[in-house]
């Protein structure tokens, strides 16, 4: 398979960075401010702001549809759908970036507030309330919850063994 040259592109990260130009064999590689690859974008700045935006305007895009379209407002009705339609959405988006920004993990957990108001007979309960009763964790926990999985991950290394010290009779 012959190499694409013209599918190449520069992407200058850094603050000061200073921008070289750059080629393959003869040709010179054109410089970009974004790239997506494996359905991530990325820009010069690496700031995952305007991605929270974008992923909590498309999970509410999603929940408008679920909300126009579907007339039950049953735990079985809509908790199917949010949990295959709008949550990955904001999953992916904690895990994958964690956002860096207190008002961007608002901005998902605003989604996430919006979607627990579909379900009826829960109106009475607090947001965090409602969560439980759905077997549902919050943004913030579940992101706690994947730190803790890198974190045993990394201490029990590529070998499957625990990497860390055990103390005894203390």
């Amino acid at each position: 398979m012959k190499f694409n040259k013209a599918k190449c592109k520069v992407l200058h990260v850094g603050q000061g960075n200073p921008k070289h130009n750059y080629r393959l064999g003869r040709e010179w590689i054109e410089s970009s401010p974004e790239e997506k690859d494996l359905g991530v974008l990325i820009d010069e700045k690496l700031n995952m702001s305007r991605r929270c935006a974008l992923a909590a305007q498309k999970a509410n895009c999603v929940l408008g549809c679920i909300k126009s379209s579907v007339t039950s407002r049953s735990r079985e009705g809509i908790l199917p759908l949010y949990s295959a339609l709008v949550r990955p959405h904001l999953e992916y988006r904690v895990q994958l970036w964690g956002p860096q920004y207190r008002r961007d993990m608002e901005l998902l957990e605003q989604v996430q507030r919006r979607a627990m108001k579909l379900f009826g007979g829960l109106e009475h309960l607090s947001c965090e309330d409602r969560l439980r009763e759905l077997g549902l964790f919050s943004l913030e926990k579940r992101r706690l919850g994947g730190d803790l999985i890198a974190a045993f991950q990394y201490l029990k290394g590529p070998t499957g063994r625990w990497r860390g010290t055990v103390y005894q009779g203390v």
